[in-house]
């Protein structure tokens, strides 16, 4: 989903992009992932300014209420998860791939991390600019968006699927509506 709303103001979005084979480099932290088939959840060209770089992005939904995060904040589990994702990502984007790197951080309540906040913000801005439409509505809309989906998903953990062919229904059909669609017809 984040790759549609991605999509719909930078060129070049892909979903599961390959990184480049190391050739040699090392890296501070023994949990940089130093695989030749790492990937990440999705890269965007020109998000966050630049027109020739890629913003690599890792997406990350935990539970707040699990054993490992109910002992802490919830600040504090927010910034561990990023922290974590980029120990594990960022040097490499940064050095190897040229880009920058962004951890979505999400609780499967709908919270957002602070990267994940700021990211979203920066969407909404860009899409609202070129739908010409309200930033407050477009934030409306792509919270709404998260919010049924990580609700999906979390129905789906739940109760599971049914048999090997059911697909889950959408929670609502403005998962897969236009952004301009919804903004200017208000259905939010």
């Amino acid at each position: 989903m984040t790759a549609q709303l991605l999509s719909e103001v930078c060129p070049n979005v892909e979903v599961e992009p390959p990184l480049q084979p190391l050739t040699g480099e090392t890296f501070r932290h023994r949990t940089a992932n130093v695989e030749d088939s790492a990937r990440l959840d999705i890269t965007a060209q020109g998000f966050w300014g630049s027109n020739r770089q890629c913003a690599y992005f890792d997406v990350r939904v935990f539970n707040p209420h699990a054993p490992t995060n109910c002992n802490q904040t919830i600040a504090a589990s927010y910034r561990r998860h990023e922290n974590e994702k980029r120990r594990e990502y960022e040097k490499r984007v940064v050095e190897v791939e040229h880009g920058s790197f962004t951890p979505i951080v999400m609780s499967s309540t709908g919270g957002w991390g602070p990267s994940a906040m700021i990211m979203y913000k920066r969407l909404a801005s860009l899409i609202a600019t070129k739908h010409a439409a309200p930033y407050s509505a477009t934030m409306r809309m792509i919270r709404c968006k998260i919010v049924f989906s990580l609700i999906d998903s979390t129905v789906m953990c739940l109760r599971g699927a049914r048999s090997s062919s059911h697909k889950p229904m959408k929670a609502l059909d403005l998962i897969d509506t236009p952004v301009d669609l919804v903004v200017n017809e208000g259905r939010f």
